[in-house]
């Protein structure tokens, strides 16, 4: 069987999925008794179907039980009213100065050596920014994010019961009892005096007379610090590497900036940042002609289901004028996610900045670039690129 995990794959994932979505949508991997679906329907189904595909995969023991991604209804339903209304279409309309002021500032800092690490200088410190400011935490703070988020991640890319896995474990539960202090520390703060920011919103926002406990507070803030920036992160990467590899693309996109709305769409379904998501059967499921346990785990492939030529004409080209362009990379259903209008709109005006101040975006190295580590994600870890300042 093909290694999807490995870094040759996982840098361009899209042949095996289209070798294994065409063997069979649904594959039942026996050594890890893993359940993967690789097509658009299925994913699609598997995604929003809650019913039949459970999104409680973490145990009830595990730290990250709390997050809202691992929750079904009607506790998702509580979280998801609580987070939708601290995280208003307004709050993130108004952030859209700052994310111009933040992404300026970043390229200030190496446009005129002509060359930088994109993920490093650019693409990682800006959602990261922006996510520590909707919280109101301190921008001193953004290195001690960098690392929480950093170890977070870190659970996606560790096989359970292997030495590696353990000690990923004691790194995240010594940095959720930081972050515990951090939270209380900081919801205190707001409870006494409340400022317009996010965490504000999370502290003071009540559904049916509920507020969100000190756990859900702790789970919320460690799957925004990781989430919140990640999808971002790889979606400003991937955009690069797109318009780099596509350079008829990038000529019609600086000819015609009005196609960058559409051409983010097309990084999204192309090079989908969120590659996978899991669940977990509720009963029996049948899919496709086969039938999946009840009780077992499905790895629902949304990179593969993206470019499934069932759904998507040409779906191995990248076309930023793809319309429509009904792509799955932020889920869907219940599920989809809250955090999507904000990764957008990073993206659109982070993306506009480095097309307007520079040109001439080119790989400073010919050398493979590394795949980021959670195995769920797709990306590169670090970006190196070469271009000229703009007149």
């Amino acid at each position: 069987m093909v290694n999807l995990f490995s870094d040759e794959v996982r840098r361009n994932p899209y042949p095996a999925y289209a070798q294994l979505r065409g063997r069979s949508p649904v594959l039942h991997e026996p050594h890890s008794d893993l359940w993967m679906v690789f097509d658009y329907e299925g994913v699609k189904r598997a995604l929003h179907d809650h019913e039949a595909f459970s999104s409680i995969v973490a145990p009830p023991s595990a730290m990250t039980s709390q997050w809202l991604v691992f929750a079904d209804p009607p506790r998702h339903t509580k979280l998801r009213a609580l987070l939708m209304r601290a995280f208003t279409p307004r709050a993130v309309a108004g952030l859209e100065p700052r994310i111009h002021a933040l992404s300026h500032a970043l390229l200030d800092q190496t446009i005129e050596r002509g060359e930088m690490d994109l993920a490093a200088d650019f693409s990682v410190p800006l959602p990261l920014r922006v996510m520590a400011e909707m919280l109101g935490a301190p921008t001193a703070d953004s290195p001690r994010f960098r690392h929480w988020s950093d170890v977070i991640m870190a659970l996606g890319y560790t096989v359970a019961g292997s030495e590696e896995a353990d000690r990923v474990q004691r790194e995240f539960a010594a940095v959720t009892e930081e972050m515990r202090l951090y939270v209380r520390d900081l919801a205190g703060q707001r409870r006494a005096a409340p400022k317009d920011d996010l965490l504000t919103r999370l502290v003071e926002a009540e559904v049916d007379g509920e507020r969100l406990t000190e756990e859900e507070l702790l789970g919320f803030f460690q799957l925004l610090l990781s989430a919140g920036h990640e999808t971002t992160t790889n979606l400003l990467n991937n955009a690069l590497l797109c318009l780099i590899e596509h350079p008829e693309q990038l000529a019609r996109l600086r000819a015609e900036p009005g196609l960058l709305p559409s051409a983010i769409e097309e990084v999204l379904r192309y090079r989908s940042p969120v590659q996978a998501m899991f669940r977990v059967t509720r009963s029996e499921v049948s899919l496709h002609g086969q039938v999946i346990p009840a009780g077992k785990l499905v790895l629902a492939m949304i990179g593969s289901a993206n470019r499934d030529p069932r759904k998507f004409q040409d779906a191995d080209r990248f076309d930023i004028t793809r319309e429509p362009n009904p792509h799955i990379a932020f889920g869907h259903g219940i599920h989809f996610c809250i955090g999507a209008p904000l990764s957008r709109l990073e993206a659109r005006i982070g993306l506009s900045v480095l097309l307007e101040r520079v040109k001439g975006f080119r790989l400073a190295s010919d050398a493979p670039w590394e795949p980021r580590k959670a195995i769920h994600v797709h990306g590169p870890a670090r970006l190196p690129i070469r271009f000229e300042p703009a007149a």
